[in-house]
C-alpha cells in the first residue's frame, strides 16, 4: 500500500519487529502498513470514536488481517496494559493532548520504549513536556503536505538536555541535518509571527507591549536559525 508522505515519515519511524499501538488510528492505514512490510508483528489500533473504529474493523476484516491488527475503543493509552507493546504512535492530534496522554496514564507511559509523536499544533509545549519529564528525543522529521508543515518526533525514554530555549521551538536536530524544508518552515513561521506583530502595533497595553517584546525576539532567533542553515 501507498501512504501519505505524512504517514509514511510516521511509519519510518517505527522499530523493526515491534508490538506497537496506534492511538486515534482513524481508518488503520498506518498499522495495515506495519504489518503488511512485516515492521510490527502485531498493532493495536485504538480510537476514541466508535464510528471511526467502525470504519477500522471494517478495513482489517476486509484485509484478512484480524490476526495481526486487534482494534480497541478507548481514551489513549488506557486501552493498553503495561508492558502489553514496545512502541506507540500518537499522530494527528494537538500537542497538549498527546502530552496529556502520556502524562495521564504514567505506568503504562513508562513501561514503553518508543515514542513517535506528530502534533498538529503547540510543538513547543510537547518538546518541552518531553524533555523535563524523561524522554529523550531521538530523531525529529519534517513534511510538508497539503500546504502544511506537520513535525513528527521520535523519543524514547531517557535523559535530554537543552542547550537553549529556541529548541523547544525549532528541533536542534532538524537544525543539525539542515533539513531541506526546515528555511522554509522557519521562513513560514515567522511571517506568521509578523502579521501578529503588525496587529499589535500601537497597543499601549502592557499585556500587548509584553506581546509585542517577546514576539520580535523570537522573529529574532529565527532568523539566527536561518543564517545558521543558509550560511
Amino acid at each position: 500500500m501507498r501512504l501519505s508522505k505524512r504517514l509514511q515519515k510516521i511509519a519510518d519511524f517505527v522499530p523493526n519487529n515491534s508490538i506497537t499501538a496506534d492511538i486515534g488510528t482513524d481508518h488503520g492505514y498506518i498499522p495495515r502498513y506495519l504489518v503488511e512490510y512485516k515492521i510490527s508483528k502485531l498493532v493495536i489500533a485504538s480510537d476514541v470514536s466508535q464510528g471511526s473504529l467502525d470504519k477500522t474493523i471494517s478495513y482489517i476484516d476486509e484485509l484478512g488481517l484480524n490476526n495481526k491488527i486487534i482494534p480497541r475503543l478507548g481514551d489513549g493509552l488506557e486501552v493498553l496494559k503495561p508492558y502489553e507493546v514496545d512502541t506507540v504512535v500518537i499522530a494527528g492530534m494537538g500537542g497538549l493532548l498527546i502530552r496529556d496522554i502520556l502524562e495521564k496514564n504514567k505506568g503504562i507511559t513508562n513501561s514503553i520504549t518508543h515514542f513517535v509523536l506528530q502534533p498538529m499544533v503547540a510543538s513547543k509545549e510537547l518538546r518541552k513536556y518531553l524533555l523535563n519529564n524523561g524522554f529523550m528525543i531521538l530523531d525529529e522529521e519534517l513534511v510538508f503536505e497539503d500546504e502544511k508543515f506537520y513535525e513528527i518526533i521520535y523519543a524514547k525514554k531517557g535523559k535530554d538536555l537543552v542547550e537553549k530555549d529556541i529548541y523547544y521551538e525549532i528541533s536542534p536536530i532538524l537544525i543539525k541535518k539542515k533539513h531541506p524544508i526546515l528555511a522554509q518552515f522557519l521562513k513560514a513561521k515567522n511571517y506568521s509571527l509578523e502579521n501578529i506583530l503588525s496587529g499589535l502595533e500601537g497597543k499601549d497595553t502592557e499585556k500587548s507591549k509584553e506581546k509585542f517584546n517577546e514576539l520580535t525576539d523570537l522573529v529574532e532567533k529565527y532568523k539566527e536559525v536561518l543564517n545558521t542553515i543558509e550560511s
